[in-house]
């Protein structure tokens, strides 16, 4: 079974304050995600990688192609999809690690990594305990899980993030850059976790600059510079 299908995606920017400029990012993309598998998006910087990664997500519309995502046991095209269908994907069937978090002032830690539980129904009491769970294992101190993590440093707060997509289980998740201001602890920690999500059948789809995080959890890279757009002279 193939848990997410990218189809023929072109994407490109058009630049308002220059003149309304079409910048071309990615054409004809085509891979699938299998579940218990981690596909790594490969290239150098610029070749678009992020942009897929949020096309599938449903943060950028799409040119064109399809993006056909398993969702309680049938397959509905995220490139078309309506708002509010989005939203219901990424409630129950794909899931994000972005390399920045967005939190709401003056909530705890704990709860912001507890609250992607909470929405799906799960007793919040549980909730918060799978949370610490996850914090304690990525080494973030227990004195910070009562705190806003805005006053956190930036690998601190990646923890938090990391701990908050980790939490549920979504079929599909995708990883940005999710070990980017780790150190070498906390790093083998999320390989570990990626690993346990793999044996549970998670299809994972991630970008990893860290050639030694890359090559532990790949089983495939994706080239993303064989979709670079074909430029006319």
């Amino acid at each position: 079974m193939t848990a997410l299908s990218v189809q023929n995606l072109s994407k490109t920017f058009t630049m308002h304050l220059r003149d309304g400029v079409v910048l071309p990012v990615v054409a004809n993309v085509n891979f699938d995600l299998h579940p218990g598998e981690c596909v790594v998006l490969g290239g150098p910087s610029g070749a678009g990688k992020s942009s897929i990664l949020k096309m599938v997500y449903g943060n950028y519309g799409v040119d064109a192609g399809a993006i056909r995502l398993q969702h309680h046991g049938e397959v509905v095209d995220l490139a078309t999809a309506d708002p509010r269908t989005v939203l219901t994907l990424r409630r129950d069937s794909i899931g994000y690690v972005s390399q920045f978090l967005r939190t709401v002032p003056r909530v705890s830690a704990l709860d912001v990594v507890a609250e992607p539980l909470v929405i799906r129904g799960t007793d919040k009491a549980e909730a918060r305990q799978r949370a610490r769970e996850l914090l304690a294992r990525l080494n973030l101190p227990e004195r910070l899980w009562s705190l806003p993590p805005a006053t956190f440093s930036g690998g601190e707060q990646q923890r938090v993030n990391i701990a908050r997509g980790f939490i549920t289980h979504h079929p599909v998740l995708l990883l940005d850059e999710p070990t980017a201001s780790l150190d070498a602890t906390n790093r083998a920690v999320v390989v570990a976790m990626i690993a346990e999500k793999k044996a549970e059948g998670v299809a994972l789809l991630g970008i990893f600059h860290d050639e030694d995080v890359r090559n532990a959890v790949a089983d495939r890279i994706v080239d993303v510079t064989a979709f670079a757009p074909k430029v006319a002279a």
